[in-house]
């Protein structure tokens, strides 16, 4: 028959499925000191976190209560401009506050 498509076991292909790997995510906080206003600290999460003010006054007291308020849960890239994000508009504003990714 013409057009039939006829393969011995020998001739057909194994595919082998490639696992793709999930990239390694980081924990980002913002670390309190006794310099930077609360308004401030509001301000950076809802702009460079995208939190709403509920949630980011929260994680602010955290922060302020704590020592360090967990601000999401970013892969390494994303959270490495984080940090940085936070740290230059910090100094850009007169402010010592700063940021630290970890693993999760």
């Amino acid at each position: 028959m013409a057009g039939t498509d006829r393969r011995t076991d020998s001739e057909i292909l194994e595919r082998t499925r490639q696992e793709t790997k999930k990239p390694e995510l980081f924990k980002v906080f913002l670390l309190n000191d006794d310099y930077t206003t609360m308004e401030f600290v509001v301000e950076v999460l809802e702009s460079i976190f995208h939190k709403a003010p509920a949630e980011a006054f929260r994680i602010m007291m955290n922060v302020h209560t704590q020592g360090k308020g967990l601000c999401g849960v970013y892969p390494h890239e994303v959270a490495e401009t984080k940090v940085d994000a936070v740290v230059t508009s910090a100094r850009e504003n007169g402010f010592p506050l700063r940021a630290a990714m970890e693993p999760e």
